[in-house]
């Protein structure tokens, strides 16, 4: 497998397509970039030295990819702070926080422990656009690289400060009411999946003023129970450990943080797509304005949009996508179905934790006028939609032809109103499906949506059977 680059960073599995060579290069090649966006920036500056913050999750690997990436950063002039096992969103912050020229953070979020990557922020911290990542991939992969001599390096530094100040952030936003959340009394299990959440989570919910918080597989170790996406298949512990606390709910995070997913008391799924709709529904209230999310999310958001006025715009998928778009629409609450947050009052990136919050709040408001009622009821609040999510692996030659696959399928079906912005995505006036490359993993995922869950994963079916007959000439 090779290594998987894209405006999510360098991905790959340690020892195969993730290797020293490869994390040395990118890394000196972040701190080429670094300092000539600096010197863009900052043209009479003193030093002239960027500052990186660096942040992991738990990952086995982990601690000695830092040390290495944090060696060549500093051997290409570089000062560096770092503030240990972290969020993303924490690192995110911290780079803002510390007025620093950029962020890398070792995490593979969502994928299995073997493997790892290089998240890369900028002094925003924010992930690198496409043009960025380009470059850098351009630095990298030129001949004799950024050197600083022997008098010149820079320095290393380490400070465990952020996760208080991540919470403090958000503890902060006037809209978090921790009175009225104490007053619900809420008992709730947290699983962390053994990742960087694993104390933050907890003590944040503290701060909420959750009443009891339980936790499940928040350890720290870094060796997931579990496939670490957050997704039905891969909860069913989850869910049985939360019947057998009787607790109210259940929060689940990705091992890095930046998506949230949560299970109401029955077993039963809030859905991932809809935590941004709940947080979403929940902010209009307080400070109306445009949302965004992207191609792969559901209409429920546009739907809560709808019912505050206001209009719903759709990104490519990528963080960085959906971020560009929320700045060019003011938008004041977006994100990405898969359970991720963007809430620009504290800062442009996913936000689990800020997620956790608002959610929270949510409920708790939403309970003042429905007494006692459980989040399962809460749930049936929001537009319901049903999505089934497939994928396909591919071959080397099926990637090369998927441009003139979609073409065809497309041509296929005229009746759909067709978007080729990120793959391809054909909406129907009660359904929709998107077909696209992973950046991430050498898959096509099949994303579609109806009002049942029957007519969705048909909907995927024909389209994954139309995706092999086209592939195989058939």
């Amino acid at each position: 497998m090779s290594l998987m680059i894209s405006v999510s960073g360098i991905r790959g599995i340690v020892g195969e397509s993730l290797t020293p060579t490869n994390l040395t290069a990118f890394a000196t090649a972040f701190a080429s970039w670094a300092e000539t966006r600096k010197k863009e920036r900052e043209p009479g500056a003193i030093s002239q030295k960027p500052h990186i913050i660096i942040g992991r999750d738990t990952r086995p690997t982990g601690e000695a990819i830092t040390g290495l990436v944090q060696s060549a950063l500093v051997l290409s002039g570089c000062n560096v702070t770092d503030i240990g096992i972290a969020t993303t969103p924490t690192v995110e912050l911290a780079v803002t926080e510390e007025k620093a020229d950029g962020g890398l953070i070792i995490t593979a979020s969502h994928n299995p422990v073997q493997w790892n990557a290089l998240k890369m922020l900028n002094h925003r911290g924010e992930f690198l656009d496409k043009e960025d990542v380009d470059e850098l991939t351009r630095i990298a992969s030129a001949p004799n690289p950024k050197s600083a001599r022997w008098d010149n390096i820079g320095t290393a530094t380490k400070t465990s400060r952020h996760d208080a100040l991540h919470i403090e952030k958000i503890l902060a936003l006037p809209f978090i009411h921790t009175e009225e959340i104490k007053k619900a009394k809420f008992r709730v299990l947290v699983d962390c999946v053994e990742g960087a959440g694993y104390a933050i989570v907890p003590d944040l919910c503290r701060e909420l003023g959750i009443a009891e918080v339980i936790p499940f597989a928040c350890g720290g170790t870094g060796i997931f129970p579990r496939n670490p996406e957050p997704i039905e298949e891969n909860l069913q512990d989850t869910i049985a450990a939360l019947k057998k606390s009787g607790a109210d709910f259940a929060l689940v995070v990705d091992p890095d943080v930046d998506r949230l997913a949560l299970i109401s008391e029955d077993g039963s799924l809030f859905g991932e797509e809809y935590t941004l709709v709940a947080c979403a529904d929940y902010y209009l209230k307080v400070r109306p304005g445009t949302v965004a999310n992207n191609l792969s999310s559901s209409r429920a958001l546009k739907d809560i949009a709808s019912r505050y006025g206001q209009e719903c715009f759709s990104a490519e998928v990528g963080e960085a996508n959906v971020t560009r778009l929320m700045k060019k629409h003011h938008a004041v609450i977006g994100g990405e179905g898969n359970g991720g947050v963007i809430l620009p009052e504290l800062h442009y990136g996913r936000d689990a934790l800020a997620a956790i919050a608002m959610a929270v709040q949510a409920f708790a408001y939403w309970q003042k006028s429905h007494p006692e009622e459980p989040l399962s009821r809460f749930r049936l609040e929001f537009p319901n939609y049903e999505m089934s999510k497939q994928k396909i692996d591919l071959t080397p030659e099926g990637k090369e032809r998927l441009p003139e696959i979609f073409e065809a399928i497309a041509r296929s079906y005229p009746a759909a109103q067709s978007d080729t912005r990120d793959g391809l995505k054909l909406d129907f006036p009660e359904s929709w499906v998107h077909l696209r490359p992973s950046n991430t993993e050498p898959i096509v995922r099949i994303y579609s949506e109806a009002q049942t869950r029957e007519k969705a994963e048909t909907l995927a079916d024909d389209i994954r059977q139309a995706i092999e007959q086209h592939a195989t000439g058939a």
